[in-house]
């Protein structure tokens, strides 16, 4: 399983395999015909109130790790969908936030690659 992440402002990479956006908004300041990406998951993209609660707050970031893995319990589908294509090949989860450490792609990798890639909800409970 090869997942990688990236924000969606950096350069694309022949090696980048499949690229997943995961953020619920659009990025600030890029133009749509701008964006290079294969798909865009808003689905598995964390919840607005978590969002806002998170606020990228290094201190709040193992709280969000594990609150955003709760949330993704019920889209075991979509998750599933990441893992499948992660086994198939490269896939580059892209997201917009500044921050390069504290973000729900670093989450979602960490998720999809634990224990090569359990399901969500024992993902959430090792988060814990």
């Amino acid at each position: 399983m090869m997942v990688k992440i990236k924000r969606i402002y950096d350069s694309v990479s022949a090696d980048d395999g499949r690229r997943i956006y995961i953020d619920r908004l659009w990025p600030r300041g890029m133009k749509k015909g701008d964006a290079v990406f294969d798909d865009w998951l808003k689905e598995v993209s964390p919840s607005g109130d978590l969002r806002k609660w998170f606020g990228h707050d290094p201190a709040r970031w193992h709280e969000f790790k594990k609150r955003y893995a709760k949330e993704l319990e019920e889209k075991k589908e979509v998750v599933g969908q990441l893992k499948r294509q992660a086994r198939k090949g490269t896939i580059t989860l892209l997201y917009s936030a500044k921050d390069r450490e504290h973000n729900n792609a670093v989450a979602m990798k960490e998720m999809l690659e634990k224990d090569g890639g359990p399901d969500v909800k024992t993902a959430a409970k090792t988060a814990a």
